[in-house]
Parts: C-alpha cells; sequence; structure tokens
C-alpha cells in the first residue's frame, strides 16, 4: 500500500469513528443500528463532501427531519426553520446547501441573495407549500380586502410575496395576537390556524383568522387513539406534539410546539417515556443527542425530506444541475423578503 493510499485509509477510519459516536444510538435503516462496517461505507463520502465545503466556501444547513448522516456528517447548523432562515441571513458563504425542502432554499436564497443555493433534490417539496399559488392567494385577498395576509414560512416564495407577514412554528402565536388587525388571512396551514384560534381564544384576543386548506402530510395524520394506547401501555409518558397536528391532538398533549422548542421540552423535562408526534429525524436528532431518554413509537416519515442524501449533495456542491439551482425573479424577491424581515422585527 503507498503513503497516500494508507494516509486516505487512516483518515477513513478516524472519520467512521467519529461517525459512529455520534449515530450509534439511531438507526441506519429499519431495525438496524449504525455500526462501524456502515459508518466506513459513507466515510469517503462525508469526508469529500466536507472537502468540497471548504473549497467552495459553502455551508451546509439541515433541518432536523433529514438523515442523521446528513446532519452529523456533513451539516454546518441544524435545526428547524425559523433557526435556519436566521442562519442563512447571517451567512458569508460564496455556496449555500440546503437539505430540507425546496421552500426552506428559497427563503435562504431571499436573505442571502449574493450565496448560489442549491437543493439536493428539486422534488424535496411539501404538501403544505404545495397546497397553494401566488394566484390562489391573490384570489384569497381579493375576497379579503381588510385582511392582514399572515403565511406560514412553509410556503413558496411567491406566497410570500403576496402576503405580509412570515411566521414559524416558534413565533406564530406571538406574532399574530400582537397585530393591530382583527381579520387575519392565515396560510396555508388549516390545522394551525385551528391551533391559532384556541390559544388567541386562551389568551383572550379577539380575532378573526381566516385560513386555506393545506396540511402537513406528517402531522395530519396523528390520532387520539394513538395517544390513549401510549398512555396506557406507558404510564406516565409525556406526549410532546407540533401545532402542525390536529386540533384535538394539541389539546390532548402535554406540549405543544416548534421542531426547536419541542427539543428543549425534552432535555428540561424528566418523564419515563415521550411520545414525539412529529417527524421522525427530530427523535433521531434527540436519540443523539440525549441518548438517556426513552422515545415510544409514534413520529411519522416525511418522504419529501428523505429524498435528501449524501451522493445527491456531494453532487450539488462538486457540478450543480441548473435544476439544483435556486433562481427567483427580482422583483418577486423583493416583495418576499419585507415579509420575511417584517418578521423578523415582529419577533424581536
Amino acid at each position: 500500500m503507498s503513503m497516500l493510499a494508507r494516509e486516505n485509509s487512516d483518515l477513513v477510519e478516524v472519520e467512521a469513528l467519529r461517525l459512529l459516536r455520534l449515530l450509534m444510538h439511531v438507526d441506519c435503516s429499519p431495525g438496524r443500528k449504525w455500526n462501524m462496517d456502515t459508518c466506513r461505507e459513507i466515510a469517503p463520502l462525508t469526508l469529500e463532501i466536507n472537502r468540497l465545503k471548504k473549497a467552495r466556501n459553502a455551508v451546509i444547513l439541515t433541518h432536523s427531519y433529514v438523515e442523521p448522516e446528513i446532519i452529523y456528517g456533513v451539516g454546518d447548523f441544524k435545526g428547524d426553520s425559523y433557526y435556519l432562515s436566521k442562519k442563512a441571513r447571517d451567512a458569508k458563504a460564496d455556496v449555500i446547501v440546503f437539505a430540507g425542502a425546496v421552500f426552506m432554499a428559497e427563503t435562504a436564497k431571499l436573505l442571502s441573495p449574493g450565496a448560489q443555493v442549491v437543493v439536493p433534490d428539486r422534488q424535496s417539496g411539501c404538501t403544505l407549500a404545495d397546497s397553494i399559488s401566488g394566484a390562489e392567494l391573490r384570489r384569497l385577498k381579493a375576497t379579503y380586502p381588510d385582511a392582514v395576509v399572515v403565511c406560514y414560512i412553509n410556503c413558496t416564495a411567491e406566497v410570500k410575496a403576496e402576503s405580509d407577514i412570515c411566521v414559524t412554528s416558534a413565533n406564530v402565536f406571538d406574532i399574530v395576537a400582537g397585530l393591530t388587525e382583527k381579520q387575519v388571512l392565515f396560510v396555508p396551514d388549516r390545522l394551525m390556524a385551528d391551533n391559532l384560534r384556541t390559544d388567541l381564544v386562551r389568551r383572550g384576543v379577539d380575532k378573526e383568522i381566516i385560513s386555506s386548506d393545506g396540511t402537513c402530510i406528517v402531522h395530519e395524520e396523528f390520532t387520539a387513539t394513538q395517544i390513549a394506547e401510549a398512555r396506557k401501555l406507558f404510564p406516565g409518558a409525556r406526549v410532546v406534539a407540533h401545532p402542525e397536528c390536529r386540533a384535538e391532538i394539541a389539546q390532548l398533549a402535554d406540549y405543544v410546539g416548534s421542531t426547536g422548542a419541542m427539543m428543549d421540552y425534552v432535555r428540561s423535562t424528566n418523564a419515563p417515556y415521550y411520545l414525539m408526534l412529529t417527524e421522525c429525524g427530530l427523535v433521531s436528532r434527540l436519540a443523539v443527542e440525549d441518548p438517556e431518554k426513552n422515545f415510544i413509537g409514534g413520529c411519522r416519515l416525511c418522504p419529501y425530506m428523505k429524498l435528501n442524501s449524501l451522493e445527491k449533495i456531494r453532487d450539488a456542491l462538486l457540478n450543480p444541475r441548473t435544476d439544483q439551482i435556486v433562481t427567483l425573479e427580482e422583483e418577486l424577491a423583493g416583495r418576499a423578503t419585507r415579509c420575511i424581515d417584517r418578521m423578523f422585527e415582529l419577533a424581536a
């Protein structure tokens, strides 16, 4: 073996060990845990991607719902939409790779327009973002001309461009409660709108919430029966849900919050078990970062988030195809950016 080959082999072993220490508590495929052999298989790829990042002055933003080998193998920042939108805004990179959903990469382009923003897979969409177009929102606005338009961040840039204020699951309740307008047109999440109405009533805030009909393919699936069975089988279990869930699920849960807030809740509480009513990627993150916690089934996989892969990230860094590069028309981008900037102002 040549010296160069030996050095490369040693690097792979070191990288595989690093990956194993991080991933040993999570599944690499259904029913299988990461071991040294599977970590050796991906180590050359994570090494290559991390070298490419340095060469291209790139950062990789990873949503908590993508696979753990992406988050911990090559990601620079990991979190929910709000956290990653701030990192995109503050990035000083020439290239931003967004491992998440396409609408998130559009937001990164809005907030860091001088960077080349790429997505590993153009098909990594979102049922919420796909549920309404800019033209459809314009028709709704015509029906409710006095309403302030609030868009959940899980929407396209063209919908943001037609909206007054953007919100995330972390700040939607406080921002809407603080608005002076009484009538609010909230898009695209019908179920989050239901939970918003409940929260406003609890606060004694008088507003009319009008919503479009989008739902999340993951969070709409959870049922009250699932919660009842979990509480029966696992006494003392804490039920943790996302506000994209149905109102009845939110009312039965012990805690409802954004992706980041759910992680903080689990870290700061002591319970024998946790039922996480969200995407399974978040459970994988908690298994890595809080391995002493016990999680019982319940989570659901997002087929769009799982389209992201190490191979696709490598290709997007090495020689991105046209469909992987995010581009936005200047006038539309200006209007959409104002909507997001308004969120940062109100959230502050």
